[in-house]
């Protein structure tokens, strides 16, 4: 049944998804909380939430992973094929998939059991999406590689891609660091520099990506040629080796980027 909160033509139209009716009930409590939430719309699986979709165009779907039948992961690939996907949150007790969950595009993965603050968040993200759809096509102007999940002692952390201002090669993980301090993902460096390559990053090293906005110059030394970044926030200034076959293409990069500083000492 829809239960409808806000009907502004702004409010969020959503589709609440899971197979146990009293955690599809508490989600549907908690959305209803949430001022910016319109039409809300509970289904029990993912067919049920097909049936729902086809008469009722929604925003986003908040759903569960473990379902009967397809499950939440097949479930948001199907959404991704539509003509104008939703935004797809994730609201689950497991907190080993969320990796997978970004990959697929998802705005948000929730860890049960859900706090209200929390969702709010995330509804936040989907309406800040929303914002900024272009004008051209409608479609959000979202980066699904924007958030690197970060797992740590039961705990999921996300962390967002302009926070990072470096990326250490740690065998087969990579440590970000960012002005709040370093995190290690289940990610090699090579996944992260194709991910990031058009988002301002580059792989000045076997072992480093580098965010190029930080960038002061380049100084040789009596070893090669070391990257200086500039401190962000908490984090210090730091020099990177750079690979002598990386050195013309981050100049390259640098002079018809924002900043071409080159040091000699």
């Amino acid at each position: 049944m829809t239960r409808t909160t806000d009907t502004t033509p702004t409010a969020l139209r959503v589709l609440a998804v899971d197979d146990e009716k009293p955690a599809l009930d508490e989600l549907v409590y908690l959305l209803r909380a949430q001022t910016e939430v319109g039409e809300i719309h509970p289904a029990g699986d993912a067919t049920e939430a097909l049936r729902l979709l086809r008469v009722h165009p929604v925003d986003a779907v908040f759903l569960d992973i473990n379902m009967p039948g397809l499950d939440g992961m097949e479930l948001a690939g199907i959404l991704s094929e539509f003509a104008h996907p939703p935004a797809v949150v994730f609201v689950t007790a497991h907190e080993d998939r969320a990796v997978a969950a970004f990959d697929l595009g998802a705005i948000d993965y929730l860890l049960k059991p859900l706090r209200e603050a929390r969702l709010g968040e995330a509804v936040r993200r989907i309406v800040g999406a929303r914002v900024a759809r272009t004008p051209d096509t409608g479609q959000p102007r979202t980066d699904p590689n924007e958030v690197i999940p970060v797992e740590l002692g039961g705990v999921t952390t996300l962390v967002h891609r302009s926070s990072v201002s470096w990326v250490e090669a740690d065998g087969d993980y990579a440590r970000l660091h960012t002005s709040a301090g370093s995190h290690l993902v289940r990610i090699p460096l090579s996944a992260l520099e194709s991910r990031w390559e058009n988002a301002g990053f580059l792989r000045v090293h076997r072992s480093y990506l580098v965010a190029l906005r930080l960038v002061t110059g380049l100084r040789t030394t009596g070893s090669g040629t070391v990257v200086c970044l500039r401190a962000e926030g908490t984090a210090a200034a730091v020099e990177l080796p750079v690979s002598r076959r990386q050195v013309r293409e981050l100049k390259q990069r640098l002079v018809h980027g924002p900043r071409h500083i080159w040091t000699n000492r």
